[in-house]
């Protein structure tokens, strides 16, 4: 093997992609010194995405205190790729739920006003396309607070502006919106949502009823929540003239989905394609001879929207061999082999606790490799004396 594309997700809590793919080289080096090791930190649009492309593209980090899910001012951090003029966000650096305390665990209260912030500091600064990620939100609010924050106005029955942040509560209040003010440089800037959940932006499968018991909705509030989400969806229509709640993808970040396709001209996509696409995955599968790819835990999942599965359709393009490397193999991780990836292996080669498995990453991602490619010598071997007789 003379060249070998290392492209594995982050290990959540433990490295970042571009050090896991590191790893991964320094176990291959001990068996091929030699061996030509492409590595290209990947992400599915998640937690890790913004330093995955940061990594891969060689960009910054440009920090910038925002509005957090609560209204406190919180640390919000995005990645700007200079050369593309391109951001990068994760909606939860701004809006997440892990910045909510329990007690502030509302999501008639909370806003995605922050995100809104992230994005316009984006445009200001020259940004021509945004990447967004939109996972694990503390908001069901549909885009109303990311709205406001790039000048759109909520008008009450009086016709007076709505003053207070938009949140899963103020929809109720509102009955017009008015794009007036609204920043025409979001119009010019390509806005692209990576969005893997498919759910409508209300009903039984939407947005409250699905996610809003793990943001601290009653099902008392899940009903109010759910009723407010219809309700703006309406008015979109009215005002806006478009039809965004049943929309795939509408209801994913409690409706940031559907508020970024109505108000920012968005385009949702699979996080992890568009990761592909951004990293230019496909130029370096060109005359490999084997893809290494991994993510911390190995499921029947993986085959589902996730970085394995993204990079081994790539592979296969270029009938490149896929080994995926988890941290952890659940007894149903078998069933991804019938979706592009050849092999498997665990990081973890003997009983250890998480807080062990998760302090040796380093060490486990080094000799799993060594082992991935000393096995398949085993293979190569045995094919060669086999063709000898």
């Amino acid at each position: 093997m003379k060249k070998i594309v290392i492209a594995p997700d982050s290990f959540k809590g433990s490295l970042s992609s571009l050090e896991v793919a590191t790893c991964i080289e320094k176990g291959i080096k001990r068996v091929l010194p030699q061996a030509e090791c492409v590595k290209v930190p990947m992400a599915d649009g998640g937690e890790g995405t913004v330093r995955s492309l940061v990594d891969a593209a060689g960009g910054k980090i440009i920090k910038k205190r925002v509005k957090g899910p609560s209204g406190k001012d919180v640390a919000a951090r995005y990645g700007w790729l200079s050369e593309k003029r391109t951001a990068v966000i994760e909606m939860a650096e701004a809006s997440g739920l892990p910045l909510v305390d329990g007690r502030e665990k509302n999501p008639l209260k909370t806003t995605t006003f922050g995100t809104g912030q992230l994005m316009v500091d984006a445009i200001a600064r020259g940004a021509k396309e945004i990447i967004l990620g939109i996972g694990g939100s503390a908001t069901n609010d549909g885009g109303a607070g990311m709205a406001q924050a790039l000048g759109v106005k909520f008008l009450s029955a009086a016709g007076r502006e709505i003053k207070e942040m938009g949140s899963g509560g103020m929809l109720a209040k509102i009955q017009a919106i008015d794009i007036t003010d609204l920043d025409a440089r979001v119009f010019e800037t390509e806005i692209l949502v990576a969005c893997d959940v498919k759910n409508p932006l209300y009903g039984k499968q939407g947005a409250a009823r699905v996610f809003g018991p793990q943001k601290g909705a009653t099902p008392r509030m899940v009903e109010l929540l759910d009723g407010n989400l219809k309700h703006l969806s309406k008015l979109i229509r009215r005002d806006l003239k478009k039809d965004v709640a049943k929309m795939p993808g509408a209801g994913a970040a409690g409706g940031l989905g559907a508020g970024l396709v109505a108000f920012a001209g968005a385009t949702l996509q699979s996080g992890v394609d568009i990761v592909l696409e951004k990293t230019e995955l496909e130029k370096f599968l060109k005359g490999a001879d084997l893809v290494i790819t991994g993510e911390g835990r190995i499921d029947f999942q993986t085959a589902f929207g996730k970085t394995p599965s993204g990079v081994a359709r790539a592979a296969k393009k270029y009938k490149v061999p896929v080994v995926a490397i988890g941290g952890a193999l659940a007894d149903d991780a078998h069933n991804v082999f019938v979706h592009g990836i050849d092999g498997i292996a665990s990081a973890v080669a003997r009983d250890m606790s998480l807080e062990e498995a998760m302090r040796c990453t380093p060490q486990n991602l080094e000799n799993v490799a060594e082992r991935v490619i000393r096995m398949i010598q085993v293979g190569q071997n045995l094919a060669a004396r086999s063709r000898k007789t």
